[in-house]
């Protein structure tokens, strides 16, 4: 019965134009789109020029009164400081859509398409585009006037110090920087004798510095630990091993797998020096291991207690046997690097506290890879780090040059062999170098590498390739 029934067909109305009497849809005003905008002009009364102040050395945009802001061409920063500069005028209409038109990068132009709506006769609504052209005015900012006039005169300075014989913790330290981009806001990176001096044009970047610090580079020292502090951490040594040190102090008992951190108020109630340090490490041959205990998870690392036989690699007249917690990745042949207890002269008064304390004669740290590295010095890595723009300290001799040359490479070698170490870095991949079949038949040894899914892949694009790629799009 429905297919029968007669269905009305509806059509759209249409009216007269009231000027030119071509047919359209009705609207409030009567009148088709083309001579409503003969008639009437929204964008009147709208700047189309508007002049902004560009600091050519940094390329940042003064934002009145006496902001600066740092935006690329053709950005979203940049498109809306612009909108806002025309932001008294766009009162009177709606914006609906903003774009930028393309301009000679060396023009001193910005040229913003606009697209506005705005209420005209009897409630008709028009929509219209016009352009914006700015035009840019040179201006050196506070902080590029000031470096230029003297690039040494800054605000606020942080002093980096570290009374340690090596520069290890500022290597790392340096990494984390430029991976969070925390110095980016320093005019000059100073290398000095026992740190790095920064400096900053302005006292709240050196602030924000400083709370990024809080973060120091892990460390490995050997220490013994005050009686009172022993006890306050359950009994814990005393002779105990400095894994890390970043807000808390991590300390593990070799002989026990005990971990426990010490926050600062705790270290500077009882604070106590290392017993030895890393400068004191003795490598070893390992002869014989025996595993004595299943594996522990320990903090995130893995441990397995061991009794092994050890000896000098520069004395085999003594054969030490001591227990240790790297029976996971010990072997017979194998060589370890430790501290010689047997051999030292140390003068601790927190360790003559102790009565009937056993100390044993040789504490190992870690494995040794000295004699496997010798098949590959003078090779690439497959990887590469970057580094600050650093002024370097002209004063020191070629000796001081080879010093930081070698501790360099031992902190490249601890990176390799510490996933936890790099987990917080940014390793790139290294274009120079090239694999080669013979080397990858002849190092098949255990040496650590990293991984090359760690690897990043450095994208630099040159001003050449840019214009190329320009070239290309047109």
């Amino acid at each position: 019965m429905a297919a029968n029934m007669f269905v009305v067909r509806q059509t759209k109305g249409t009216v007269l134009c009231c000027k030119c009497g071509i047919l359209m849809a009705p609207n409030p005003a009567n009148m088709c789109v083309t001579c409503l905008r003969s008639e009437v002009d929204i964008t009147e009364g709208l700047r189309k020029h508007a002049t902004i102040m560009h600091c050519p050395e940094c390329d940042s945009y003064l934002q009145p009164p006496r902001t600066w802001l740092k935006a690329q061409l053709e950005s979203k920063e940049l498109l809306t400081y612009c909108v806002k500069r025309l932001e008294t005028d766009l009162i009177k209409v709606r914006l609906v859509n903003a774009e930028f038109i393309w301009t000679e990068p060396h023009s001193k132009r910005i040229k913003v398409k606009l697209k506005v709506q705005k209420e005209v006769l009897n409630g008709a609504i028009l929509e219209q585009s016009y352009v914006v052209e700015y035009v840019l005015q040179d201006h050196m900012c506070e902080s590029c006037t000031r470096f230029q006039a003297n690039p040494d005169q800054w605000v606020a300075s942080v002093q980096l110090r570290q009374r340690v014989s090596h520069r290890r913790t500022f290597f790392y330290l340096e990494q984390l920087i430029l991976k969070h981009d925390a110095a980016v806001h320093a005019i000059k990176i100073k290398q000095m004798d026992q740190g790095i001096d920064f400096f900053f044009a302005n006292k709240s970047h050196a602030s924000k510095f400083v709370e990024f610090l809080d973060k120091v580079a892990p460390t490995k020292r050997f220490d013994c630990l005050p009686p009172r502090v022993a006890v306050s951490l359950g009994n814990l040594g005393p002779l105990v091993i400095c894994t890390k040190v970043t807000n808390n102090i991590a300390l593990l008992d070799p002989l026990t797998l005990r971990q426990c951190f010490l926050d600062p108020d705790q270290y500077w109630r009882y604070s106590f020096k290392s017993l030895l340090g890393s400068r004191q490490l003795v490598e070893y041959d390992v002869f014989n291991v025996e595993v004595v205990s299943p594996e522990f998870n320990v903090g995130g690392s893995k441990y397995v207690m061991a009794d092994v036989e050890v000896a000098r690699v520069t004395d085999y007249g003594k054969l030490f046997y001591v227990r240790t917690h790297l029976g996971h990745i010990l072997k017979p042949g194998d060589r370890a690097l430790g501290y010689d207890l047997y051999g030292a002269n140390n003068n601790d008064n927190e360790l003559d506290k102790y009565q009937n304390l056993v100390i044993p004669e040789v504490i190992l740290i870690k494995k040794s890879y000295e004699e496997k590295r010798q098949k590959k010095r003078g090779k690439p890595r497959p990887w590469k780090l970057k580094s600050l723009d650093m002024e370097l300290d002209e004063s020191k001799g070629r000796g001081y040059e080879e010093k930081m040359n070698t501790e360099y490479e031992e902190f490249l070698r601890d990176l390799e062999e510490n996933p936890e170490l790099r987990f917080n870095l940014s390793l790139y991949r290294n274009k120079d170098y090239q694999p080669s079949e013979m080397a990858s038949v002849s190092d098949g040894d255990d040496v650590p590498s990293v991984p090359l899914e760690e690897l990043l892949a450095d994208l630099e694009l040159s001003e050449e390739e840019d214009g190329d790629d320009s070239m290309k799009d047109q």
